[in-house]
């Protein structure tokens, strides 16, 4: 581009002297003057610097743009830090573990089913019309779990729950006999389960069950009640499985509650009970100790001490005499 505007002004001088020279109409010899003139004209105007060109293949660096460079990766410092540790959400089990290291007895039940320990307990299996089911007084309740009232709507439940009692008076025959309660007399079709039904058998792992299951209620009330029995660590253990019904007068009416579905819940606690072996008892413990300090004690010691600490085979000898005098005695 450049070149082509140098020659275009080389053209344009040169056709003005020619014009000059034409149109003057001078003679040969100022014409050649005049083409002589204009040539050096033309030689210098060739020597002049050529013009800067805007069309520079090389073009300017320009700045970066800001908004380019918004988008750039960040630093290495900032690539090189450790990222925040993520914060781990920690689930609860679903499950609640009970235990009761003084008699050894554990079991599982769901965490949204609520428990009752102690007093509370005895209150809670007190309150139903089969409390517990031993042929002699002395269980004491340990603990009662209560299934929620939700999933049982619209229907005659009243309240359902798993409860452990412990009862150390009874022998291992005793254990396997239940005394169920007599109901009040309401009416004639409220009548309980005989005392000497026979037992049905459950195994639990290695443990064996005794069970029963028993009837009672008073008015619009009924409970039914299924008993296990379990002689270990010299106590007789015993898990209820406890259902209760209230029939209450609705517009759309009351549908009765599905027992075996209630029951199957509460069996599932029972599947995960387990009885631990227990160390030996203090009682034990303190009878060891004082036969082991018994020769060295005075002749003058307790009766109570001496009786304790005397061995059974002590008392063998007086055997045989009992049944010399009974055969004399008819003499």
């Amino acid at each position: 581009m450049a070149h082509f505007n140098r020659f275009a002004s080389i053209r344009r001088t040169a056709e003005s002297c020619l014009s000059i020279a034409w149109g003057s109409k001078v003679g040969a010899f100022i014409f050649a003057a005049l083409l002589l003139v204009c040539s050096l004209t033309v030689g210098c105007s060739s020597d002049k610097p050529k013009p800067v060109s805007y069309t520079n293949p090389n073009p300017v660096a320009q700045s970066p743009n800001p908004i380019a460079s918004s988008n750039l990766p960040a630093p290495a410092t900032q690539t090189e830090s450790k990222p925040a540790p993520k914060k781990v959400v920690r689930k609860r089990p679903a499950t609640v573990n009970y235990s009761d290291k003084t008699y050894g007895v554990s079991f599982e039940y769901p965490r949204k089913y609520a428990i009752e320990t102690g007093d509370a307990a005895t209150s809670l299996v007190a309150s139903t019309p089969l409390p517990m089911n031993f042929v002699q007084p002395g269980g004491v309740a340990l603990a009662a779990v209560e299934l929620p009232e939700t999933g049982f709507a619209q229907t005659d439940f009243s309240s359902a729950f798993f409860n452990v009692s412990v009862n150390k008076a009874l022998t291992e025959e005793q254990c396997a006999q239940f005394a169920v309660p007599k109901p009040l007399p309401s009416s004639s079709e409220d009548s309980a389960a005989q005392p000497g039904a026979e037992p049905s058998k459950l195994m639990l792992g290695d443990m064996a069950l005794l069970g029963t299951e028993a009837v009672a209620g008073e008015g619009t009330s009924q409970s039914d009640v299924k008993y296990f029995h379990a002689f270990e660590n010299g106590a007789c253990y015993e898990f209820a499985l406890n259902v209760t019904t209230v029939a209450r007068p609705t517009e759309g009416g009351m549908k009765h509650v599905d027992r075996d579905k209630v029951f199957n819940r509460l069996a599932k606690i029972l599947a995960t009970v387990k009885i631990n072996p227990l160390t030996q008892a203090p009682a034990t413990a303190e009878a060891v100790e004082s036969k082991s300090e018994t020769p060295a004690a005075p002749a003058s010691a307790p009766a109570t001490e001496v009786t304790t600490s005397t061995p059974a085979a002590s008392a063998t000898p007086a055997a045989p005499a009992n049944p010399a005098t009974q055969e004399t005695s008819p003499q």
